[in-house]
């Protein structure tokens, strides 16, 4: 218990910003969720106009959407997809990825699955609906 609390204090000093001031960080890791859902989740999918929609709602800057899949894509596959994005998206993109699998371990995947459900409906959907 006492590493989780660790873990979460050094993320939060790892971030570049509190998630209230910097709407982007919330925006990556929403993204980096309904990425890893469809990935993780059985019969889940993405839609990418959902989640470009969800970033016009945040009044994030156009073009935000593709940045931050670019970023994850090239952080998850080693450099081998997407493309490498200014430092602190890079950043936010870690920090999204960490909390992201500590949630996973602490959780069990099958119960993070359902969580996801409620947390990213309108992001997320059932493949083919």
């Amino acid at each position: 218990m006492r590493y989780g609390f660790v873990m979460a204090g050094l993320l939060l000093i790892a971030a570049p910003a509190q998630a209230e001031d910097h709407p982007r960080s919330t925006y990556v890791t929403m993204v980096l969720q309904a990425f890893a859902a469809k990935v993780e989740c059985p019969g889940t999918d993405v839609v990418y106009q959902d989640l470009v929609q969800k970033a016009q709602q945040m009044h994030l800057p156009e073009g935000t959407t593709e940045k931050v899949r670019k970023a994850i894509a090239w952080m998850h596959t080693g450099g081998k997809m997407g493309e490498k994005q200014d430092d602190d998206l890079m950043a936010e993109v870690a920090v999204a990825t960490q909390a992201t699998d500590l949630n996973q371990r602490r959780l069990g995947m099958p119960n993070w699955c359902e969580v996801q459900k409620t947390d990213l409906a309108g992001l997320i959907r059932a493949k083919g609906g």
